[in-house]
């Protein structure tokens, strides 16, 4: 660690404070993923008219990031929790820069969706050892957030997020399409060093996720003398094989989303069996990979899962499918594509940093669903021929839910997770989050086809419609969210 620290010592006191050093690649590490997922909004377009692939190919290039990215996530955290964050972080940013270079010298759209899959591996690292060293920061200086550091890595994930477009088209203009994927090569560099240079060197310890955790009646790994061996003690802290069937189901289930067609019902049927399978080995498992017990008993943090998929089904297609129409129907150029989303990106960051002050987490969510019917509702209005500024209204409408319902379902899951597995819920909820882009993924291009006329943007309004008012209800008919803020004096975390 170095010797750094941020908020220093109390007054009179000798308490630590949390290590500032840690703070530059945390924060790189964890904007990785938000710039790759919205960066490509605006280099969509220009991708398919440079090789010649229509919009329901170049869709692709979204989904392959959102598939490697929902299934490395936990994957990747759960080795993390194992090993440490350090390997996993260095290891994982490596292959960022070799992404970068693929991606930017690719010939062609296949070689171009290896890249963004690569890319989505990449990337799982970041938010999940970011939240592994806040919780060492934390158990190391006796305080439950140090520094108010996740705040600081929850702005910058949406302060990226909402730039994406702007800098992307930034980069078209500049460098062409390929400049957006040749961005990750320096970023990757700078966070290769910043992570060999700042994170902590410790090894994993010995008794970390150890099988004191095991569940009575679950068969450790035995060595025949009888001790655990130290490969198998491993494997069963991974539980190999509960990935691996949580890989097949949710891979068959985001391949049959992806590209909705009744001859691909085997690929559901498939999902259906490796769930059925993970959960039959879960529930037997010693140290599961996801514990369907606790998960299955918690119907508030359940009913928060839905929301974000629901959530990002709306905040997806309109930051992908918008996109699209905006250069496509309205007949913006990429940079310009990316300048309307300015007052989106302006509302979303004051909506945060004002509401952030509460812990109220029943009134964001139901504003940021009202939010998202209103603009969606003004996004069946517009046309090819509507004034430039309905495209930004529309923008600035969904600031407020861009900048609320993030905040609110973290919130939720802070206080519904078992205080014991927070992170875990956490890595869960961006799984279900990476679900909802899928299926936003998927109706972008079952609307729009060949081309993002805006007929195809009033059939995808009407999806984003459908997804916005299913939030709304379950947000009102669900009675817990009015104690979720009032259990615990946790929200200044």
């Amino acid at each position: 660690m170095t010797d750094a620290k941020a908020g220093g010592s109390g007054a009179g006191t000798d308490q630590p404070g949390f290590d500032r050093g840690l703070l530059p690649p945390m924060l790189l590490g964890s904007v990785l993923n938000p710039i790759n997922s919205t960066i490509i909004a605006v280099a969509l377009v220009p991708i398919g008219r440079a090789l010649g692939a229509p919009a329901s190919q170049t869709a692709w290039l979204v989904s392959a990031l959102y598939l490697a990215t929902s299934l490395g996530q936990p994957v990747v955290g759960r080795l993390i929790d194992v090993f440490g964050p350090r390997r996993l972080f260095l290891l994982s940013t490596g292959l960022v820069g070799v992404a970068g270079v693929v991606g930017a010298l690719a010939p062609g759209l296949g070689v171009l969706i290896g890249a963004r899959v690569l890319l989505g591996f990449g990337t799982c690292a970041g938010y999940p050892a970011a939240m592994a060293l806040v919780r060492s920061e934390a158990q190391r200086t006796g305080r439950d957030s140090p520094g108010g550091v996740l705040t600081a890595l929850a702005v910058a994930n949406q302060t990226i997020a909402v730039v994406g477009p702007l800098l992307g088209g930034l980069l078209i203009a500049v460098g062409g399409w390929r400049a957006t994927f040749a961005l990750n090569v320096p970023l990757a560099v700078a966070a290769v060093l910043l992570g060999m240079l700042r994170l902590p060197k410790a090894e994993p310890e010995a008794g970390r996720e150890t099988g004191s955790e095991a569940r009575p009646g679950a068969e450790p790994t035995a060595h025949p003398t009888g001790g655990c061996t130290r490969r198998g003690s491993l494997a069963a802290r991974l539980d190999l094989p509960g990935m691996g069937l949580f890989a097949a189901m949710l891979v068959s289930l985001l391949l049959f989303l992806m590209n909705l067609h009744l001859c691909d019902w085997y690929l559901l049927a498939l999902s259906a069996a490796a769930g059925a399978a993970f959960a039959v080995r879960e529930l037997r498992a010693a140290t599961p990979f996801i514990d369907l017990r606790v998960l299955g008993g918690n119907t508030p943090l359940l009913a928060t899962y839905g929301r974000a998929l629901v959530a990002y089904v709306v905040a997806y297609s309109f930051l992908y499918g918008f996109t699209q129409w905006t250069e496509e129907g309205f007949g913006l150029t990429p940079f310009h594509a990316g300048l309307a989303q300015i007052p989106m990106f302006l509302l979303a960051i004051g909506v945060s940093v004002v509401s952030g002050r509460s812990t109220s987490v029943r009134g964001k969510l139901l504003l940021g669903a009202l939010g998202q019917i209103a603009a969606c509702l003004l996004i069946l209005t517009l046309g090819g021929d509507s004034p430039l500024w309905m495209l930004l209204l529309v923008a600035l409408i969904f600031g407020v839910p861009q900048g609320l319902n993030n905040l609110a379902l973290q919130n939720s899951v802070y206080f519904q997770a078992d205080p014991e597995r927070t992170a875990s819920s956490a890595g869960l909820l961006r799984t279900f989050a990476y679900i909802g882009s899928m299926v936003a993924s998927s109706a972008t291009a079952a609307s729009f086809g060949h081309h993002a006329d805006t007929g195809g943007l009033h059939r995808l309004a009407w999806v984003m419609l459908g997804a916005g008012v299913l939030y709304l209800l379950l947000t009102l008919f669900d009675r817990t969210l009015g104690r979720a803020a009032g259990t615990g004096t946790r929200a200044s975390a």
